[in-house]
């Protein structure tokens, strides 16, 4: 049974209000300063559609980030516990990782992924 949330939850709220860029303003300010770096949300990953109500499943959302306008950074925001964690981070930050490459390039311009 799921944990009672009696108002909008941010997990939530940025999968549904702040997902439409023009919002990415607010996002990138929470996440400045949670971590005391400067943040730029880049995009909302679409990892997940949206749930209808509480019995469908968690809801999550990831976003790809930039950190001092350098180092990629794939944050997920969730409410619920997740048993497979590990393995969708990795999935993450390998996309996160390979979308950076174009057919061509060389390897070696690749920014960290964290």
């Amino acid at each position: 049974m799921s944990q009672e949330r009696p108002l909008i939850s941010f997990d939530y709220a940025a999968k549904t209000v702040l997902r439409d860029p023009a919002n990415f303003g607010i996002l990138s300010g929470f996440l400045s300063e949670l971590l005391n770096k400067d943040v730029a949300v880049q995009e909302i990953l679409e990892s997940e559609s949206l749930k209808d109500n509480e019995y469908e499943g968690t809801n999550r959302v990831d976003m790809k980030v930039k950190i001092d306008n350098a180092e990629i950074v794939v944050v997920e925001i969730q409410f619920e516990h997740e048993a497979d964690f590990l393995q969708r981070t990795l999935f993450g930050v390998s996309k996160a990782i390979t979308s950076q490459h174009l057919k061509g390039e060389k390897f070696n311009y690749i920014k960290k992924v964290y």
